[in-house]
């Protein structure tokens, strides 16, 4: 962790209590995001070598979270979070509870009511985390259990995901001028694609490319492996005018999963018809074609298709 990363760890036995603050060096609305949205919590939830695996997550007051914390032997340990009262950007609260991979709660085993507040402070986000238990046994043995530790090590985790994403941006954009970009992970072959697409548009890249050997290095993080520092951390490349292309590498070393989808188009308005015939022919090379170029109802010459690495665009020239 950041040593100007703000971090408190409290025990409140009389009020059978766990108070922790902790700040992390992003937007509020990237904070947010990590501790709600099941893609990204089952990427630094669980203490390393364990990992988090979400069976389903319904993110709504009277919602659940079912996941699991998956050992490096293949051991789960199941758990269920009840969702009860969630107020956008600011807090959400609920129970966290043992169970099995049916739901089915243990009752046997301590039950956490977690209340957690997000505050953004100039650039930062801070979280603080109220735990409570219904009976001091249930405290002393969560913290028999390494709760401490273990917590720590995942906002350790957190901490990396941010870097890794995020970490050089304010360099390639000083200032807050809106701009439109488009960013893409790839599973370690970002540098092919980006020399790719930087051959067709006939660009350069903007401050290079950055790899994951100029992480800065966290006290207590593994060190990464020479196949991981050669990725790409981030780079980017202008597309057209006010159009700027991001990518980075999502390698599974890092506790990435990569799912590879249909949910993103890259859209594309040259200036010319001539212009989108070159590139529509350009980009669609090895790829699969879903709309040939053609003049459309709606007043454009329009087209789509999926590139060779799996990356959906659609070229529109607008006619009229």
């Amino acid at each position: 962790m950041n040593a100007t990363m703000l971090f408190n760890f409290q025990v409140d036995k009389t009020n059978k209590k766990i108070k922790v603050e902790r700040s992390f060096d992003a937007p509020i609305e990237l904070v947010w995001a990590a501790w709600t949205e099941a893609e990204i919590l089952d990427q630094w939830w669980a203490p390393k070598p364990w990992r988090a695996e979400t069976k389903s997550m319904n993110f709504k007051e009277g919602g659940r979270w079912h996941y699991c914390m998956v050992g490096p032997e293949g051991e789960r340990h199941w758990c269920l979070f009840d969702y009860k009262k969630i107020v956008p950007m600011k807090s959400y609260s609920g129970t966290d509870a043992f169970c099995d991979e049916n739901e089915s709660i243990n009752m046997s085993h301590p039950r956490m009511q977690w209340d957690n507040r997000f505050e953004s402070r100039d650039e930062e986000t801070v979280v603080n985390a109220e735990i409570s238990f219904e009976k001091l046994e249930d405290l002393e043995t969560i913290i028999k259990m390494g709760f401490k530790e273990g917590f720590t090590m995942g906002l350790e985790n957190l901490d990396q995901y941010i870097s890794a994403q995020f970490y050089l941006r304010k360099q390639n954009k000083p200032d807050n001028k809106a701009r439109i970009c488009y960013y893409i992970n790839f599973p370690g072959n970002a540098e092919e694609a980006m020399n790719f697409y930087k051959s067709i548009f006939r660009t350069d890249f903007v401050n290079g490319i950055k790899r994951f050997s100029e992480l800065p290095a966290e006290p207590g993080q593994p060190p990464l492996s020479d196949k991981v520092k050669k990725m790409v951390l981030h780079t980017e490349l202008p597309l057209l005018p006010g159009h700027i292309l991001m990518a980075s590498d999502a390698p599974k070393e890092m506790g990435f999963t990569l799912t590879q989808g249909n949910n993103m188009f890259i859209n594309v308005e040259p200036a010319s018809r001539k212009e989108a015939d070159r590139l529509f022919s350009a980009l669609s090379s090895g790829g699969k074609v879903s709309m040939p170029l053609q003049d459309m109802f709606w007043g454009a010459y329009f087209g789509s298709f999926t590139d060779k690495f799996g990356i959906n665009w659609m070229i529109s020239y607008q006619t009229k």
